[in-house]
């Protein structure tokens, strides 16, 4: 059984110490003992770890050893228009297990009525969600969740390869459009930019493709925002993985 895994705040020397609710869980839900071994992660590096000291609100650690460093592959961000805030919530925690660098919430044209203003009173409970779900996926570092971006300000952001994906059939397929395999680098960067309910309409569809975001299509069947941010996710980071 893999061991579990959670975020310091920092690793000093051969020491380390884990407090706030992650903490709690640790020492009254999973009733920590000393001696017990847990994975630890300062978001730059990982340790195995073992526990000297159980108190209620902290948990000391002595660092044992070093843990192997991920393989580093491409950088990926997914812009995702806003949906209603439960599916939302899904798709952040499994984007997040996914590998998603960033998560950039984005108010398109037919993005529910009132989602952008409420969002940002969202973004601490999906910064948890992501942490949560870094911390069960033994991630090294969560993903960056930002602050919701208007559609034109999501589509001028910078990346290497930029892909807007789209519901008409004259798109090319997400696959097709990805460059070769002898190109993909780890060094690169990669943006996804997905859609609302409904569809985007054709002047953002124009904006997209003045920025030089390629159209991209994920099959003939209409899928719902958050699945097609987590299918094209997937197909993204599978495809930088097989080149790492």
């Amino acid at each position: 059984m893999a061991r579990r895994r959670f975020f310091v705040d920092r690793i000093q020397g051969d020491h380390a110490e884990l407090t706030g609710d992650d903490a709690r869980h640790l020492a009254r839900v999973l009733r920590a003992e000393p001696g017990q071994r847990y994975e630890l992660s300062d978001q730059q590096r990982a340790c195995l770890a073992e526990i000297s000291d159980v108190t209620p609100k902290r948990i000391a650690f002595r660092i044992l050893e070093p843990l192997p460093a991920e393989i580093p592959f491409a950088r990926i961000t997914l812009l995702a228009a806003l949906v209603k805030f439960d599916r939302f919530e899904w798709l952040v925690e499994k984007v997040t297990e996914l590998g998603v660098a960033r998560i950039v919430p984005v108010v398109a044209d037919r993005s529910e009525k009132g989602l952008a203003a409420a969002a940002v009173k969202r973004l601490e409970r999906w910064r948890k969600i992501a942490r949560e779900s870094s911390q069960q996926a033994r991630r090294l570092s969560q993903p960056e969740v930002a602050l919701p971006l208007a559609f034109a300000d999501a589509a001028a952001g910078a990346s290497r390869y930029r892909y807007l994906l789209e519901e008409q059939p004259n798109a090319e397929p997400l696959l097709r459009v990805l460059p070769a395999e002898s190109a993909r680098v780890s060094e690169d960067s990669v943006a996804l930019l997905t859609g609302p309910e409904g569809g985007w309409t054709d002047a953002e569809r124009a904006l997209a493709a003045r920025s030089g975001w390629k159209p991209a299509s994920l099959g003939p069947h209409i899928l719902r925002a958050e699945t097609a941010a987590i299918a094209a996710l997937a197909i993204v980071r599978h495809a930088w993985h097989i080149s790492a």
